[in-house]
Formats: C-alpha cells, structure tokens, sequence
C-alpha cells in the first residue's frame, strides 16, 4: 500500500501546485526523514514563496507590529508586516503541537486573506497526536507518508503543472459535477460544506492538469478520493446505493451541444466513485470511524492542560522578545547574546568601555505549567440494573486512581437516581478515602439525567476556579424521565437533558457519553453531539473496559 499511498501524495501536490489558495493547502503526516525531505523538495512546484513556522510563532511574526529596533534607529515609529501579508506557501512544523489559539488565527487567516496556502507537517506518533481540525478543515489533501520506504518515491511522472495553471480557468464547474460529488459527500458521511467546494476545484485541477477544457469521471474520482477519503465517517451500506431509474430525455439545448462534455459525468457508476474514495481511505479507517459530530480536536496527553506563562512553572528555552512589562528578562541569554558582537559595536560607538545591548540581543524567559486534571464520574443509580453500573462505576475510579500520581489525576464521583443528584465523592486522589465512599452507594427511583449533568457542570466550573482541567464521563442508559424540576415527564426530561448539554459543551468541558443499556440509544448519541463529547456503547461493560474506554476517550 506504500506505493500507492506515495502516488496519491504527488498527485495532491500537483494539483495544490495548480491551485494553492483555493484548495487552502495540505497536511503531511510524517515524521522527519528522507520520505518526507523528498515531498518536501518538490514544493518548489508551487508558485509560492516557502516560509516555516513553528508553533511558537508570535503573532508579531505573523500579522506584524512594532519594529523596536528600526523605531530606535530611525527616530520614528516603524511597523514591520508579518508573513500572513505577503503572498507565501506557509509550512507549520510541528502542527500536531499547535495551540488552539494559533490554530484558531492561522484558519482566520485562510478565510480572510486569500494569497497564501498552508503545508501543515503533522509528526506526531499516536494516533491522538493530530493536526487541529480547525487547520485540517480548512486544507483540501492530506497526505500520509508514515512507513514508506525511501525506495518506494520515485520521481513523479505527472504533467508540469505550470502548464495547467494557464489551461485551469478554461475548466467550466458543471452542475453535473457539483451534484455527483455533493452526493458522494453524503453518502460517506462528511459533513463539511467545504469538502465539496475543494472537490470541485480538485476535479477541475485535475482535468487541466492532463490538459481537458471538460470534466470526465476520471477526474471526479480523483478529486473525490483525495479530498473525501480522510473526512469519511461513515461507509455506505447496500441500502444507501440509488435505483437504476432510467434517464430522463436531453433537453434540446443540451442535446445540440457541440461539446458534450457533461455526458461522461452522467455515465459514472456510483460503484466506481465508492471505490475510489475507499481506495484513497487510510490503512485501519474503516475500523476506526467516528460517528459524525463527535470529532475531536488534538488535545495531546492524558494529564492536565498545558499552561504557558512568564513567571513559574516548568522553564522552557527562552526566545527572544522584547520588554513589554509583562515578560520576564533572560539575563544570561541575553548577555550571551550581545557579547560577540561587543568589539563590532564598540568600534561603532563613542562609549568604549560599557557594555552595549540592543534590541535584538533581549531574551526572555518562559514556562509551561500542567494543571491537574479532574475526571467526573456522573452515574446512572436508578432503576434495577443501578448495583451493576455503580460496581462499574466503583472498579472503574478505583483503576484510575491507580495511575493518578503518575498522570496527575483527580476523580470526582456523581450519582444522580429519584429526582435529583448526589456528589458522592468529591475531587479527590486518595485510594483509601474513595474506597470508604465507594463502600455503599445508594440505588433506585427514577432517572434524572438532566440534574446529573447540572451537578456535573457546576462541579467542573468550580474546579476550573481552582486551576483543574475538568471533563465529564456519563454512564446511563438513557431512559430519562426526571425533568430538571423534579417532576415525571419525559418529554421535558429530554429536553433539560438536551438544554443542559449545550450548556456543557458551551462551556468547553470535554467529555464522554457511555451507553450501558442493552442496545444503543439513538437519543443518548444525540445528547453526545449536543454535549461535543464522544458516544460510546458498550453493553455489558466491565471495569476494565470502561477504564480503557474513560481513559482513551478523554486523552484524546
């Protein structure tokens, strides 16, 4: 599958090359090597400038600002512009490390300032080290070159696409594309308006790169394979696939076109389409998919939330900056800095014998601190089955606990049963205390989800003040019948469960929605699209399981 997988690359290249702002870009996944240095060296195929980032990367640096040392040598105010204004092929390394912050400026950047394309070079090694998706939203290809050898990229065979840059206006978007390829997106459960706009320009690349003035199906089936192949969340089934209705009759207009060039279009079989986006599917995604709406966003590790600052925590290499009254001088960099150029700069200067430091040579200190992170275990107690889920529940907290002074975790249990919700264990990591709260829990009467997840919320709002980073697990069957004020109506039990959990997700609380009836509930995937958070059957789960299931749900 390597060299397949290396062809798909090169062909995504050259159709970026064709058109690299409207296709928005291309995320890499691959470490640094000789296969990635090769991909690396045929950007030059982009009539772009290449300009490197790195995830650190101040905002001066990228939208400009102050010039301090033109501003002193001029004896004027001097801003200086940033590599978002100026027409470039940005390469992100690192971008599996790239803050939510900068993720959130770089895709405000791609919407608003249409004369640059980003190459996001994703490193990381697990499969939960990822590129934002706010970036991978907003790139039309993503190439996956992790474990293919050096002797499997050979030189591309393609077309110059210089050549296609002159013949890709001429291509029409026909409505017959537009349709099939919107279909398609439909059918493979990608949900983004974007993915079909990138297609479209995909196919029309692809045609002008082999030198068509007309869409056929060879290009429909490329450009939805290299751009829906990564977004799939689902796999059609036989049920989805459309009756043999026969055609219906040409227009006049139509039938009198001197061209015909829609007429290829028509004549694709939906089988071939399917196969083409199956092909260009990632080794292992058909096992792996995510139901639609539950796609998470690179959040690194299972221990707390990065923090970075200027006064305490881990050190971190310090950068060179400037004194804005906030920052923290570095005064060994600093110094380390300025000395090689003492003797230069004394020469220059009237004042021989002190020591000269300019703007350039400030450097800065910095940190990372990690918060801890605070696991709230919100429990279904009501009804018969309530004793197994709380053993569950108790097996699973205790598996966790067992690995909170390596991860920096803390538990929180909730148990919410008759018609209300009991914190039953408060934050905390301590075995033995939990264990003694654990000893007895209560069970039986009615099922009110809404007030657990109520509980759940405010608890995390008042970890957050102390400097946790909280995320929810749910654990129930979803038969809620408990409305928020305490009365039996399960229309409005639904509907608190479902005000409630936008609620949560409104306040970015990560989290997980664990099914442990009997059968999936339709309306528990639901409150997990209304929450942002994963939903997870698992009928019949053990302790173990459901640690395991905790545990990668939320690290991701």
């Amino acid at each position: 599958m390597t060299a397949p997988r290396w062809d798909a690359a090169q062909l995504a290249l050259a159709l970026l090359s064709i058109d690299p702002v409207g296709l928005g870009g291309i995320v890499v996944r691959a470490r640094v090597g000789p296969v990635r240095d090769a991909f690396l060296a045929e950007l030059g195929s982009i009539h772009l400038p290449c300009r490197r980032i790195h995830p650190d990367i101040s905002d001066e640096a990228l939208f400009g600002g102050l010039d301090l040392s033109a501003t002193l040598t001029a004896q004027k105010v001097v801003f200086s512009r940033g590599l978002m204004y100026e027409p470039a092929a940005i390469v992100l390394t690192m971008a599996e490390r790239t803050a939510p912050t900068l993720a959130a400026k770089l895709a405000q950047a791609i919407d608003d300032i249409p004369h640059f394309t980003l190459v996001a070079l994703d490193e990381g090694t697990d499969a939960d080290e990822r590129c934002p998706p706010a970036l991978s939203e907003r790139t039309a290809f993503r190439a996956d070159l992790d474990g293919i050898g050096r002797m499997q990229t050979p030189p591309s065979d393609l077309p110059d696409p210089a050549v296609a840059r002159a013949l890709y206006p001429r291509v029409p978007a026909t409505s017959q594309a537009i349709e099939a390829l919107t279909a398609l997106a439909a059918r493979y459960g990608v949900d983004s308006l974007r993915a079909p706009l990138f297609a479209l320009r995909a196919a029309r690349a692809h045609a002008a790169l082999f030198g068509r003035v007309s869409l056929v199906s060879d290009d429909i089936a490329a450009a939805a394979g290299l751009v829906y192949g990564h977004r799939a969340t689902q796999m059609p089934t036989d049920e989805d696939e459309p009756q043999d209705d026969p055609p219906p009759p040409p227009d006049q207009d139509e039938a009198d076109s001197p061209q015909g060039q829609d007429d290829d279009i028509l004549d694709i079989p939906p089988e071939m389409l399917i196969e083409a986006v199956r092909a260009m599917l990632p080794e292992g995604m058909l096992e792996t998919l995510v139901p639609a709406g539950t796609a998470r966003g690179a959040r690194g590790s299972g221990a707390g939330a990065r923090r970075k600052g200027n006064r305490r925590g881990r050190p971190l290499p310090s950068r060179p900056g400037r004194l804005d009254g906030r920052a923290r001088i570095d005064l060994v960099a600093t110094l380390r800095a300025a000395a090689p150029w003492q003797p230069l700069r004394r020469k220059l200067s009237a004042r021989k014998h002190r020591l000269l430091i300019h703007p350039s040579d400030i450097h800065v200190k910095r940190y990372e601190d990690r918060s801890d992170r605070l696991l709230i275990f919100t429990v279904d107690a009501s009804g018969s089955a309530a004793l197994a889920r709380l053993a569950e529940a108790k097996g699973a907290v205790e598996l966790l606990l067992a690995q909170a002074y390596a991860r920096r975790d803390h538990v929180a249990l909730i148990a919410f049963r008759g018609d209300g919700a009991q914190l039953l264990l408060p934050p905390t990591r301590s075995l033995v205390q939990t264990k003694r709260r654990l000893a007895a829990l209560p069970g039986g009467g009615g099922t009110p989800l809404a007030a657990g997840l109520q509980a759940a919320g405010e608890l995390a709002d008042h970890a957050r003040g102390h400097g946790l980073s909280p995320a929810i697990a749910v654990l129930t069957d979803g038969r809620a019948n408990i409305a928020l004020d305490g009365r039996a109506d399960r229309v409005r039990a639904a509907e608190d469960a479902v005000r409630l959990g936008r609620w949560l997700r409104g306040s970015g609380v990560p989290g997980v929605v664990l099914d442990m009836g009997n059968r999936p509930a339709r309306q528990l995937a639901e409150l997990a699209a209304q929450m942002g958070a994963r939903y997870l059957p698992m009928p019949r789960a053990d302790a173990g399981r459901l640690s395991a299931a905790v545990g990668a749900a939320l690290d991701g």
